[in-house]
C-alpha cells in the first residue's frame, strides 16, 4: 500500500464530517446512527440527500455549496477516494456536508424510513454480465433496499454514460410500474441539463472528451410491492 494512502488513511481518522462504520456494526444489524443522522450528526432537521459511490465526493461537494438548506452525504467503500471530498468539505467548513464509508450493501442497517430525500447514483459500475446482475446499483434488488428508507415522495437520480445501464433501468421501473419524471439518453443534447445536472465530476469530464453522450433519468419508488427484474433483460446484458 502506497505511503500516500496510508497517509490519507490516517487522515481520515480526524474529520468529523466522515463516518467509517466497522463491519460487525453494520452486518446484520442496524447502526446507532440508524434513524438519528439528522439529530446525532447534522444537528438539525433538513432534508437528507445521498449519493452512492461517491468516489472523490465531487459531486456531493458541489450539491452541498449549491443547496445550503439541505444535508449531503457521499457513500462509497474506498477510503482514499472519499480522503478528497471529505477534506474540502472540513476545510471550506461545510456543516451540511457528510461522508460515509460502507458497502451499498449494507445501506439498509444505515438509514431508517422515511430518513432519505433523494438518492443521486451517479457513474456507478454498469455491472453488465448477467452473473453481476444483483450488483447494479439499479437493479431490483437495491431499489426495494432504498425504498425502506426513502420518503414517500423521495426522488433517486440515474446519472450514466452507460446507455445499457441507462435502458435497463427504465425498463425495470416501466415493468414495476414506476414512476418516471424525466429520461433522456443524450443528456446534454437534450436541453435538460440544468445548474444541478451540470455538475460534472472527473470520470464524467472524461467520458464527455471521448464523445460518449451521458444519460439521466428521475423517478420514483412509489407502493410496497417488491420490485422484481425486467421479463427480457438479454439485451442490456453481455
Amino acid at each position: 500500500m502506497g505511503k500516500n494512502k496510508l497517509q490519507r488513511f490516517a487522515e481520515n481518522e480526524t474529520f468529523k464530517n466522515l463516518v467509517q462504520p466497522e463491519f460487525d456494526a453494520v452486518f446484520g444489524c442496524d447502526y446507532h446512527l440508524k434513524g438519528n443522522w439528522h439529530a446525532s450528526f447534522f444537528g438539525n432537521s433538513k432534508p437528507i440527500v445521498l449519493e452512492l459511490g461517491c468516489g472523490r465526493g465531487e459531486y456531493t461537494v458541489a450539491l452541498g455549496q449549491k443547496f445550503p438548506e439541505k444535508s449531503f452525504i457521499g457513500i462509497d467503500v474506498k477510503g482514499a477516494r472519499l480522503w478528497r471530498g471529505a477534506k474540502t468539505a472540513t476545510e471550506d467548513n461545510m456543516d451540511n456536508v457528510g461522508f460515509l464509508r460502507t458497502r451499498i450493501e449494507f445501506i439498509r442497517s444505515l438509514f431508517g424510513k422515511d430518513e432519505v430525500a433523494e438518492l443521486w447514483i451517479t457513474f456507478p459500475d454498469p455491472q453488465l454480465k448477467k452473473s453481476r446482475l444483483k450488483k447494479r446499483l439499479t437493479c431490483s434488488g437495491f431499489l426495494n433496499s432504498y425504498r425502506e428508507f426513502l420518503a414517500p415522495d423521495g426522488i433517486v437520480h440515474l446519472k450514466t454514460d452507460n446507455q445499457n445501464l441507462h435502458f435497463y433501468t427504465k425498463k425495470l421501473l416501466e415493468e414495476n410500474g414506476m414512476e418516471i419524471l424525466v429520461a433522456t439518453n443524450d443528456l446534454y443534447n437534450s436541453g435538460m441539463a440544468d445548474e444541478i445536472l451540470s455538475v460534472k465530476t472527473k470520470y464524467e469530464q472524461d467520458y464527455l472528451a471521448k464523445g460518449m453522450p451521458i444519460t439521466y433519468l428521475k423517478f420514483r419508488i412509489h407502493g410496497d410491492k417488491p420490485l422484481v427484474e425486467p421479463a427480457d433483460i438479454e439485451p442490456f446484458v453481455i
